[in-house]
């Protein structure tokens, strides 16, 4: 599991909880951006079932998470967002992925109830991007072997935003399967509370058929 973490991020603490339920075979990176880690990090992770590891990478979501995934020991990665919550179902289903065949998976995305009652449509939306088109983001969890990821040749670190994205459009220029998990996972939807529904699910809307016109084409934005 590689979590990138943005400056002065916290929310990770909770999703390591929710990692406690893995076996010690699994591996745990928190990637910080040119942070050293927190001073109570070793003593207060030092009893998990999963003792994290914290890295430092130069700044951006694709460095960090890059910098991780050459670091990671094991045969599979999981890129998960630092305020991603895991119930049991997608517990189990990272558990399995050694057994899956080579592909891109990805998680159901559901909402916290920290957003607007809209949130239902969006958690419709995110499902028919994902199962119909075969698109789904970065906060859905993006999961697949690391000879996969180096063949895609990882994340764009030219890239600003969006390096979720254009590794999906990657997999599908190269064949690799993209396939749903089929167990949920919660992020939160605190940005459509402070910034209103309506405009960001239209921004993201926006964004997203951008993005897809760009990198279905191998471009960059």
């Amino acid at each position: 599991m590689i979590i990138p973490l943005g400056p002065g991020e916290t929310a990770w603490r909770a999703l390591l909880g929710d990692l406690d339920a893995l076996s010690a075979e699994h591996e745990v990176l928190l990637v910080g951006a040119g942070e050293p880690a927190p001073e109570d990090f070793e003593e207060s992770n030092r009893q998990r079932a999963v003792p994290p590891r914290w890295l430092s990478a130069a700044t951006g979501r694709a460095s960090q998470q890059n910098a991780g995934a050459e670091a990671a020991r094991g045969r599979w990665l999981c890129f998960l967002h630092a305020d991603s919550r895991l119930p049991p179902a997608a517990l189990a289903q990272l558990a399995a992925l050694p057994q899956r065949e080579p592909g891109l998976y990805y998680f159901d995305l559901r909402f916290a109830a920290d957003g607007p009652r809209l949130m239902a449509l969006n958690t419709v939306g995110a499902w028919l991007r994902s199962r119909c088109l075969g698109l789904p983001f970065g906060d859905q969890g993006l999961c697949l072997p690391k000879a996969e990821f180096v063949r895609l040749g990882g994340f764009d670190t030219a890239l600003s935003r969006a390096e979720d994205h254009a590794l999906v459009w990657a997999a599908h220029r190269a064949e690799l399967p993209v396939r749903s998990l089929r167990a949920p996972i919660l992020t939160s939807a605190r940005r459509y509370a402070e910034h209103g529904w309506l405009r960001t699910t239209l921004r993201f809307v926006w964004l997203s058929l951008r993005q897809a016109t760009a990198f279905s084409r191998g471009q960059r934005l």
